[in-house]
């Protein structure tokens, strides 16, 4: 998947998923814009040859204005996540509404601007979200993490029937646990990571690059029928 020429806005660039997607896209030949909350990530970025900005995700205004000064962008990879593990009964509003800010709302965001200009120029497009496994499914102490995923995906759905006429394709990909620093932080304990593992026939959890293999696919023109579409990236856990 060549993606010469071609620019890629990215959000969440500075780590895990992120950075790996951004090394794979200039490896490809692509010019990255990348969106990462760390200002030593973004120091980090443009040491790579990516062009880096700071910006918090859970800040919408900074959110929009960032996306805005992104464009003109080919394609649009939002990749940015976070999670606060909290039982149910422990859930604070605090920490719901910032993970839907962060995982959800700022999606939406970016690709209101993404598109806006896509349309406007004549172009076309294609929107990749990086979900996860965790909107299929429940799992203990992620119930605001797993609403926000869900909220993911059906926020893909509408777009992609609305966009897709546009000629801009929307799709997300749904891993399980990936190895990133945040999932380490949230399946450390081996008696906890036992029964994810247990259900993924494959019996490992994922790699980053196993991950960004699929959206880079899912972007790329070779999945240009595809839209609309919850791809998990999981061993088979689904199945289990």
């Amino acid at each position: 998947m060549d993606f010469t020429g071609k620019r890629v806005l990215l959000t969440g660039a500075g780590k895990g998923i992120g950075r790996v997607l951004a090394e794979m896209l200039l490896a490809r030949g692509a010019q990255v814009v990348a969106l990462t909350r760390s200002a030593g990530d973004v120091e980090e970025l443009r040491a790579l040859g990516a062009e880096a900005q700071q910006v918090d995700l859970a800040d919408a205004e900074a959110t929009r204005a960032a996306a805005r000064a992104a464009m003109p962008c080919d394609y649009l990879i939002s990749n940015a996540g976070t999670t606060e593990l909290q039982s149910f009964l422990d859930t604070t509003v605090q920490a719901f509404d910032h993970l839907i800010a962060v995982n959800t709302r700022a999606p939406m965001i970016v690709a209101q601007e993404y598109a806006r200009d896509v349309i406007a120029r004549g172009a076309k497009g294609a929107i990749v979200n990086v979900s996860s496994v965790a909107s299929f499914v429940g799992i203990p102490d992620h119930a605001a993490y797993c609403t926000s995923k869900a909220g993911v995906d059906g926020l893909m759905r509408v777009m992609a029937k609305e966009l897709g006429p546009k000629g801009i394709r929307v799709n997300n990909v749904n891993p399980t646990v990936t190895l990133t620093p945040m999932a380490v932080k949230a399946w450390s304990d081996p008696a906890k990571s036992a029964g994810m593992l247990n259900r993924i026939p494959l019996g490992r959890f994922a790699e980053s690059a196993e991950v960004g293999e699929v959206v880079l696919f899912l972007l790329s023109d070779a999945a240009s029928m595809m839209n609309g579409v919850s791809l998990p990236v999981d061993g088979g856990y689904m199945i289990a």
